[in-house]
Parts: C-alpha cells; structure tokens; sequence
C-alpha cells in the first residue's frame, strides 16, 4: 500500500522530489501572493490615436463639468459617492477609466443630470460623451506614445472546480475531492479562478498529500500504467515511460528531464526498500500529484524581454481551463507539440470545437454561476419555507439549472448574446414550470420551453436571480435594482451610510401604508435619495415576482405597483418594460460582460492596460450582431490572453 511509504520515505523526500525546495517546504506558498506583482509596459498595434489636447479639457469639457454636473458631484456634496471635482485635468482622467466609463454611460442614457436638474442639449451630450470615451482611451497629450502591458499573472492555483475537472479527465475517477477542500477565495471581477487569491494554506497541502493516495487507489490501471516490464522492456524502462507520460500529461507540457530524474529517483529508492513494481511507480506518480508543476499553472518568464507571447503548451492551457475548467486533450496536446496552436485559424477551431464539446458545460457552470451569482443558492441565499413552502431543494436546483442550461445554449448555438437579457425561450422541468404557472411541462428532467410571453425570458426573470436577490422572507426592490446596476450594467453604487436604517422583513401594509410606500418614505433621507433613485425603480419593476421568483398581483389584498421612474426621466411598468428600457442600454451591458469575460479567462482583475483590449472586443461584437462566439473568437485572440509581462 501506498500508505506503508510513510514508514521508509519522509515526507520532505517525497515533497523535495515532486519539485519543492528541501528546506521550508511551506515557504514557497507563504510567497506565492508576493511572486510576479510587477507589472510592465508594452507597445501595442491597437493603440488608440492621440489624446485631446489639454486645451479642449479647459475650453469645452470643464465648462460642461462646471454646468451640469459639480453641483452635485463635488468636495462637499459628492452624490452617489462620485466627486468630479477630483479629476482638474486629462491626466487625472486618464488615470481612473472605469470611473469615467460610468459617467459616460450615464450621460449616454440621459441618467445623467438627473430630472428635474438643467440638461445638456443634444449635442453637449455627444460632445461630452464622445471626449470621455476618447480620452480614457488615449495617452497623455505630451507623453510618448500610449503603451499596454499584457499584465503578468501570479502562479495560478488550480481551483477546486478545477482541480475536480482537471482529475477526472487525467485519471479517470468519478469522485470530487475538492469539493472538500477549504473554500477558494474570490476576486478578479468576482471569480474564485483569480490567481491573487489561490492560496496554498499548509492544511491545504495536507488534503493534496492525501487525495493523491485516494486518487491512485480509485483510478483505473491503464490510466497509471503506459507500459509495463516484458522479456523486451526492462523494468526500469518501462517505469520511466510510465511516469514519463503520466507527467507530461498531469503537468500540461512535456516533463523536462530534470523533473522526470527526481520522480524516478523515488521509484529507485522504493525498489530498493523491496516494494513491488506497482507500488513503486504509484510513489512516484504521487509526488507527480503533488508537484507544483500539477498543482498550479505555471508560465515561465523570458529574461531579456519586457514580455513575451506564451508558448503553444501554456495557450493550450489557457484556452482549455477557459472553456473546459480542466486539462488540455490530446489533439490540443498534439497541436502544442507542432507549435499551430498560435495560428488565428487553427485557434478558432479549436474555440468552435471546444464549446460543441459537452465538456464546455463547466463554463457555463463556472463562468454563469459567478458572474450572476446563482451558486449563492446553493450555499448563503436561504428563503424561508414557512413563508415560501414552494421553495424545496428539487426547486432550487431546477432554478440553478434554468440559468446554466439557458447561458449554455447561447454559448453553444452562438446566439446573440442580447438574448440574456430577454428571449422568448428558457428551460424548465415540471416543478420549475409549475412554479411559474406554465402548463404542459412532464418530468423532472429540464428541457428547453417557449414562452407565452416576455414577463419570463432572460437572465433578469429567472427564479434563480429573483430568489437571491430577495431577503428571507420578502422581495427587496433595492436588492434587485442593485444586483442589475451591477451585475448587468456594470454601474456599483457605493455602500450604505452608516446610518441608513432599514426596513421590516414584512412585505404587508403596515399603519396605512405598503411596504413600497414605506421604502418611498425612507428613501427620501438625503444621504439615501442619492443611490436608491437609481436602484429602486429598477426592483420595483420586478416586484410582481415574489421572493422566490412566483409571479403575483396583490401584495398584502393591494395589486402590486410595479412602475418606475428612472433617472433620466423614462417611465416604465413591470417587466417587459423594463426589459426593453435595459436592452436600449446595451453598450453598458456588452461592457460589462466583455470585461467579466476577459477577468474570467485572465484569471486577474482587469487594469487600465486592458482597456484597449476591451473595447476591441467590443468593436468586433458590435460588428457582429453581439454574437456569443465573437467574444470567446476575441478574448482568446486578444493581446493579454495570449501574452504576458515578464516583469
């Protein structure tokens, strides 16, 4: 048994041999946030043309500031948390794009002046719109030529979704031993891929030494085993081919020679002590699942450069981690080893190839689940049953599947990605449609269903967003409009004072008045107005959907008020309306995404640097009809993807 290792081999010689340093073998993970945090600066073919001149800022933009929107947004009364009296100049512009990237949203759908303030004319709005959008974009006026960085990634734990994938498609086991490892932590755009916060705490690394026995014992032989001793291949041979291969496949490029004499230096070592050929190789492929070299994604700098393009080995992990949270396959192997890989054609189809595969249904778990935050169901969002007893786990689960399933088939049918925001289609099984008062739905198996109209359709209408965009035992119009400006629009608005307040848990009318009524009342406290005229009328536009996303008219005997005003003055009712009012705001929306999707495939927070990237991105979708394989085609094509900083 592998376990009797223990007794003969220290855990320093198994650790020193799979790749670690012999002494303070935790030390390298206490490092590992501190390694590679530097980031340099490149030239770049998509540069964008010269700024404006500091003089169109002083005679044309200042005076637009000045009129229409310091008076809201300055030292002393810096509404919504914004202060434009902190930018005087260009530069300081330039400095903070996703600030200005806000503000050029909002001027673009006339949320900004609010109503009832003095507003731009038609053209001061394209004016001033058009000179952010330019200048964030642009270098300083009396700078060299604006420069980019690929941005250098941190050594890239595996997650634990991840780690699962990565396991079952090398060794062919069925079980997930991470799911109970300690929790990955999160950033980057919200995502748990992020490399700054991959940790390896030292009880981490205990869970790795001992899932690589239980991983060994569960696996099939011909997994573990390419060759084996015959009267032609000598023992030692055929275990050097057989944790040769075994390597190169857990440490996603060709093992160098150096790693492979390490791991048969333990084979050598435990025939020696009088183990069995079997046993002897199974140590060795056990350090190969402990190696930092299995463990973390590991891209190697090019000294002498300020960056690089990655190798063919390291873009086939990229894209494979991307689209299938695991390892490469064999024809991406194949492809690594020919050096094609880089080639724009033979990339895009590899994209298209890839996201046919059923294996692709991990990005639609991974990528949809965080950015919409419907994993939360499984874990902190728990409605409370006595109010809602319709909400059992078989409802939970369907709704989590509702959302994979739908954002799934826009990827895999190369759907426009709008249709997120409303479509005519979704999918459900019997209790799901039963919830949503949709007939002729048999069975618990979930299956694509189309609407009779468009109070449903879209990400926004999902029992799943509305279930966790709710309090335990009522809706929250505030939490809704939140989760929208944020998660669709790309627009957070600041925390809460301090001494906000809140309301009861109870949706009923209490002393006269309903709970919108007294969510009306309590909004209209200065420090409050600010946020809430932004996020409230959006959750009111949801509030025929009850807190786990069951459609209704009366709230308490009184028909529900869904009607907004919104910031620039739109009126809007319920959620077809709103829909339509949302999908006009579908620059910010593809923003959004497109940096979400970019964070995500990066395994980083973005940078001013990706700017340029972004918005390429964003040229080519809007060429394109918003079409779902144009983003992944020029997220994988784009110049952070497929560099990176080597300082």
């Amino acid at each position: 048994m592998l376990l009797e290792h223990k007794k003969t081999i220290s855990f320093g010689d198994l650790f020193r041999f799979a790749g670690y340093p012999s002494k303070a073998i935790w030390f390298p993970f206490a490092l590992l946030p501190l390694l590679g945090v530097c980031t340099g600066w490149a030239n770049r073919p998509d540069t964008p043309k010269a700024a404006p001149t500091a003089s169109d800022f002083e005679q044309q933009i200042r005076p637009l500031l000045a009129k229409y929107c310091l008076s809201c947004h300055n030292d002393h009364k810096a509404s919504s948390g914004l202060n434009l009296a902190a930018y005087p100049d260009t530069a300081s512009i330039q400095r903070n794009p996703v600030i200005w990237r806000g503000v050029q949203t909002r001027i673009q759908n006339k949320t900004m002046p609010p109503q009832g303030s003095p507003q731009l004319s038609s053209d001061e709005r394209e004016a001033l719109a058009i000179w952010i959008g330019h200048t964030v974009s642009a270098a300083p006026a009396n700078s060299a030529p604006v420069v980019r960085s690929p941005g250098r990634v941190l050594i890239h734990r595996l997650s634990r979704s991840e780690y699962n994938n990565t396991v079952h498609d090398l060794l062919g086991v069925s079980s997930r031993p991470a799911d109970d490892f300690p929790a990955d932590g999160g950033g980057g755009g919200g995502f748990d891929n992020n490399a700054d916060t991959l940790f390896v705490p030292p009880i981490l690394m205990e869970r790795y030494l001992d899932t690589a026995s239980a991983l060994l014992t569960e696996a099939k032989p011909a997994r573990l085993f390419s060759a084996r001793p015959t009267t032609k291949m000598p023992r030692r041979t055929a275990a050097e081919k057989s944790v040769r291969d075994f390597a190169s496949l857990a440490y996603r490029h060709p093992v160098e020679q150096r790693d492979l004499d390490r791991l048969m230096h333990l084979y050598d070592s435990s025939i020696k002590r009088g183990q069995n050929w079997d046993n002897s190789v199974k140590l060795a492929l056990k350090a190969t699942l402990i190696s930092p070299n299995f463990l973390f994604r590991i891209e190697p700098d090019k000294p002498g450069v300020a960056e690089s393009r990655i190798g063919d080995y390291e873009l086939a992990s990229r894209l494979s981690y991307l689209l299938w949270s695991s390892m490469p396959d064999v024809e991406l192997f194949q492809l690594s080893a020919q050096k094609r890989l880089h080639d724009p054609a033979v990339l895009e189809k590899q994209v298209k190839r890839m996201v046919a595969s059923p294996k692709s249904r991990a990005f639609a778990q991974s990528f949809a689940g965080q950015w919409l935050r419907t994993k939360d169901l499984d874990t902190t969002v728990k409605p409370d049953t006595g109010k809602f007893p319709a909400y059992t786990p078989t409802l939970r689960n369907a709704m989590i599947e509702e959302t994979t399933d739908f954002f799934d088939t826009i990827i895999r049918e190369d759907d426009s990605l709008l249709h997120l925001l409303d479509a005519d289609y979704t999918y459900l099984n019997e209790e799901l449609a039963k919830h949503y008062g949709i007939e002729g739905v048999q069975g618990t198996a979930m299956r694509r269903v189309s609407l009779p109209d468009h109070r449903r359709g879209g990400v926004l209408t999902m029992g799943s967003v509305l279930t966790l965009t709710s309090y335990a035992q009522r809706t929250s119009p505030v939490l809704r409009g939140k989760w929208v400006l944020e998660e669709i629009l790309g627009a957070p608005s600041p925390p809460p004072p301090p001494d906000a307040g809140g309301l009861s848990q109870n949706d009923n009318p209490e002393a006269g008045l309903t709970f919108r009524q007294r969510l009306e009342k309590h909004r209209s406290k200065p420090q409050c107005a600010g946020c809430h005229s932004r996020m409230d009328p959006i959750g009111f536009g949801l509030e025929n959907f009850d807190g786990v996303g069951k459609w209704r008219s009366e709230i308490g005997g009184k028909p529900v008020d869904s009607s907004g005003i919104l910031e620039g003055g739109t009126k809007f009712s319920g959620p077809i309306e709103l829909k339509v009012h949302l999908l006009e705001q579908k620059q910010a929306f593809i923003h959004n995404l497109t940096e979400k999707m970019l964070a995500y495939a990066l395994g980083r927070g973005l940078e001013a640097y990706d700017e340029p990237a972004v918005r390429k991105i964003e040229a080519a979708l809007a060429k394109d009809n918003y079409r779902s394989g144009t983003l992944l085609r020029e997220v994988v094509k784009s110049y952070p993807f497929q560099y990176r900083s080597n300082k």
